[in-house]
């Protein structure tokens, strides 16, 4: 076997707020590449972007752009991984696709690292990132799950806007601007932009993330529910999501409660799998009012986990407070994780 020691990738969605992060972290990361295409819409072909010492042309993304790639990241939307995913799999490459598109393809592997990075040599030329918000959860909760057992999980989340795109950023910047000028905020984007209402996000919570799903979840909370099940190998696990969307630029928060299956444990215990657990990092003090804000996490790769305490009336109950940088480990990082797991194990 010829083992490459660099690589031709492409980037599908080079121009969108996790295309950028991924091209930052493959530089900073120093990622062994041969030759970089980046591609987005036949809109923003022609554009420039900067990779390193190099000016990169941005390429109208086709089946033809993938001869000769080795590993292609996909985040540009769900339709165009569906339409281009298996054309770059026809020609050679292991995509790596960040959109809903094949999460829960049974022939798809849904990766995070940390939790099932053996999960990825099954693929069959697809890998599937998952939902940002079930990326920082599983990384948090796959070191108790393995040392003593999960039988339910309960999460209420706190999403950042930039979630929704720059797009909604944008919006958000916009409305602040306006009440702050005491004039009426013009809302178009959010909760959902294809939606029938929407809501302003500045100074406001807004507990719709995606569409309603028939069962009266939406399909941010049904992606956590059924991304968390598959990645942790626990179909029987019992989990129950309510996304909401805050005005915060950058990092989702979540408050998670966890039934353990083990007796006796305490806060310590806890602390003690936290502290090991790889790409997780503790900061829970309550005696310093330490513990992780959106503002501290975001532009860090890690997922940070504080505020854990036993439940009060129910000896195997636990509640913590989890955040991450949904654009970098929810997105971009986790990706080009994978393609180095990819890469360092031969399982191209």
């Amino acid at each position: 076997m010829t083992v490459k020691t660099a690589y031709n990738l492409a980037i599908v969605g080079a121009t969108g707020a996790v295309g950028q992060k991924i091209i930052d972290i493959l530089a900073e990361k120093d990622f062994p590449i041969n030759e970089l295409k980046v591609l987005s819409s036949e809109r923003s072909a022609g554009k420039t972007i900067s990779f390193k010492n190099q000016t990169l042309t941005l390429e109208k993304a086709s089946p033809e752009s993938f001869e000769g790639v080795d590993i292609a990241l996909f985040s540009a939307g769900g339709s165009v991984s569906k339409q281009l995913a298996p054309e770059a799999v026809k020609r050679g490459a292991v995509v790596i696709d960040n959109t809903s598109a094949y999460r829960m393809d049974d022939n798809v592997p849904l990766i995070v690292p940390e939790v099932n990075k053996e999960d990825i040599e099954k693929h069959q030329g697809i890998i599937a990132n998952p939902n940002c918000s079930t990326i920082q959860m599983v990384a948090a909760l796959k070191p108790l799950q393995e040392a003593f057992g999960l039988s339910r999980i309960v999460v209420s989340t706190y999403q950042a806007v930039s979630g929704s795109g720059l797009e909604a950023c944008d919006e958000l910047e916009n409305q602040t601007q306006q009440h702050l000028n005491k004039e009426e905020m013009t809302a178009e984007l959010l909760p959902v932009k294809g939606d029938q209402k929407h809501y302003p996000i500045a100074f406001n919570a807004l507990p719709q993330i995606d569409t309603f799903h028939e069962n009266g979840y939406t399909l941010e909370e049904m992606k956590m529910i059924n991304e968390t099940k598959k990645i942790m190998h626990a179909p029987s696990l019992s989990v129950a999501a309510t996304c909401v969307r805050l005005p915060v630029f950058t990092s989702h928060a979540e408050s998670i409660y966890v039934e353990i299956e083990k007796e006796g444990l305490n806060v310590a215990d806890i602390w003690e799998v936290i502290e090991g657990a790889e790409g997780v990092v503790l900061e829970d003090n309550p005696d310093t009012q330490t513990y992780p804000t959106p503002l501290s996490a975001a532009n860090k790769t890690d997922v940070f986990v504080g505020r854990v305490r036993k439940d009060l009336d129910y000896d195997k109950g636990f509640h913590m407070w989890v955040v991450s940088d949904n654009l970098i480990k929810g997105a971009a990082w986790n990706t080009v994780q994978i393609a180095e797991s990819l890469i360092e194990n031969y399982w191209r």
